[in-house]
This record gives C-alpha cells, structure tokens and sequence, in this order.
C-alpha cells in the first residue's frame, strides 16, 4: 500500500513539472513575441553641397531632424559637388534626395544648357529659401562686375549651377570668361584664396549669410558687389528663375546693404521613393519648422515651397499641400 502511495505521489510531482515547464515556455513564447525587432525603416541619402555652404550645414540638419521625428524614414546628408552633379546623382540612383538651384532644375527637366539630354528621373519636394548671387571681393576698387575684367575670378566648379550663374552675371554686363582670369573653385577654396590674395573676386551662390563668406569677413573686410537695376532686370529676362535680393549691411558687417539677383534653393527626389516616405519628410519639416536649428528654417513657407513649377511635384508632396489647400501639378 505504502508503495502504490509512493509511486501515485511521484507521478503527481512529475505532471507539476511538466505543467510548469509547459507553462515558462509559453511565457518564453510571450516574451520572444514582445521582443520582435522592430520594423526596419529606409535610409534615404541626402546630397547636398561642399563642406562650406548652406546646402552642407542646412541640409544636415534637416536630415537629421527628419531622422529624429518621422516614424517611416531616415536620411543621411552627404556633401554634394554642385547642382548639376546632384541631378545626375539623383538620375543615376546613388541617392534618393538632393539639393538644386531651380534654374538647374528646370534645365535638367528640359534637357537644356548644362544638360543634353532631358532627365525626368525626379520631382520637385519644396522649394526652402532663396540663395542670392554673392559676388565677393576683399578689393574696395572693385564696385561692379565691369570691375572684374582683367581680375582673376573663381566662378564655381565648371558645371556646377554657381558656375552657370556667373556666366549669367558677365552675360548681362556684355562680358565673358575672356574677359577675366577665371578659377573654377569651391565656396571654401573659394573663400581661401581672397584669404591668400591668390584671386581678385569670387562668385558664391547661397543663401546669406554663408558660412565661409562670415569666416572670411572675420579675417578681413570683404565686400559684396552690387548688381544695379538696370543689369537685375536684364538677368531676369534671360531668365525667369532669378528675383530681386537684397543682402543686408549687418549680415556680413558690411558698410551699406547689396542688391543681387537670387534663385530658390530646391529639394528634389527621385520618382521611385514611395508616397508614404515623402509625405512624412515634407510634413515633418514644416511642421516643425520653429523646431528645426538652422537659420534658414524661419524662411520655410508653403506659398514659397510651391511657387517653383517648372518641375512636376511628387505625389508625398502633394498630398501634404493638398491638406494645406494647396494644389499643385504631379505627374
């Protein structure tokens, strides 16, 4: 009797066991299903521009703004070799999101100037802020771009939009590159060179202030010349993509203010990234606009992100401005 006790106990304390075991198994299984790594969201890749100009220093934060507060996509700005390059980047798939002058935009869009044949590989995300044509010279004889002839003058990296831009400027004042020595630099070599008295004058398209021109004004007194009225004008008949600026005397201390001519500074994205993903970026950059820490954030304004329409806009875009009733023209 004693026996059949003990062995009717011992098959008790073995089916306890197993109902244990069974049971912390299917809190493992619990715990295994809470702890699912979470969903991996896409990495897009930003270009942006050199090291020393507002698309580099904007772009990033925005990038990383963007990163920190959508739910649906991270971005990772790179420095960009000029807006021409960017498109071609864009076009060619090494990334998904690039900074542009409009005036390249419109002209990789059409197949024209700087492009021989047309890309429609992208549309247009928003147009941020305008970047004004900053002629810099730390030389107070120079006062207009009639003074620049026979001086030795960077106009950008060849290709590049700054580039094409002071082929404008010379245009309208009935000069060409024969009439100067020019140097095909970047903002900071650029900016290096007034340092070292290697060149006269520089052409730096961006918007004020301009980190390598405030370096530069610390070092030494610079200038900005002024584009008269008359030479404005001729500018925005050869082209629509160029408006009236004025760079204040306070931005870069300089002794009265300047008038130049400006283009928008534009954000473009390749066709094939979803919807979703450029909704939530043009969402989330306005609206934490007072958020983001950059300068140029007070200029974000959706009037202005949409005025630019040489390019078609993507459908994410869209459909942001379509809640702010705002329409614009897609694909």
């Amino acid at each position: 009797m004693k026996k059949t006790i003990a062995i009717i106990m011992a098959l008790c304390l073995c089916l306890g066991l197993a109902a244990c075991g069974g049971g912390q198994g299917q809190s493992n299984n619990a715990s295994n299903g809470n702890n699912a790594a979470p969903v991996k969201v896409p990495e897009l890749t930003f270009a942006t521009g050199g090291s020393a100009g507002t698309y580099f220093a904007y772009g990033t934060v925005l990038a990383e703004y963007v990163s920190n507060n959508s739910d649906v996509v991270k971005i990772k700005a790179i420095t960009g070799n000029g807006s021409q390059a960017n498109v071609e980047d864009l076009d060619g798939g090494d990334v998904q999101l690039a900074f542009c002058q409009s005036d390249v935009m419109s002209y990789a869009y059409s197949g024209t100037n700087l492009f021989k044949n047309k890309i429609d590989s992208f549309s247009a995300v928003a147009a941020l802020y305008l970047e004004q044509v900053q002629i810099v010279t730390c030389n107070p004889d120079i006062k207009t771009v009639a003074d620049l002839k026979g001086k030795t003058v960077s106009v950008g990296v060849q290709g590049s939009g700054v580039y094409f831009n002071a082929l404008d400027v010379l245009t309208a004042y009935g000069m060409t590159l024969n009439d100067i020595d020019p140097k095909y630099q970047n903002f900071g070599d650029s900016t290096e060179s007034l340092k070292d008295n290697k060149i006269d004058a520089a052409f730096v398209v961006a918007g004020a202030p301009t980190n390598s021109i405030v370096d530069l004004s610390t070092a030494k007194k610079a200038y900005i010349v002024t584009i008269d009225d008359e030479h404005v004008q001729k500018l925005i008949q050869m082209s629509p993509y160029y408006s009236k600026s004025v760079i204040s005397k306070d931005v870069y201390n300089l002794s009265e203010d300047a008038q130049t001519v400006a283009i928008a500074a534009m954000v473009l994205v390749r066709n094939d990234v979803s919807e979703d993903v450029v909704y939530s970026i043009v969402k989330t950059i306005f609206e934490g606009k007072d958020k983001i820490q950059h300068g140029k954030a007070a200029d974000l304004d959706l009037g202005f992100a949409t005025s630019v329409t040489a390019v078609p806009f993507h459908k994410g875009a869209a459909k942001y401005y379509a809640e702010k009733n705002i329409t614009v023209k897609t694909r």
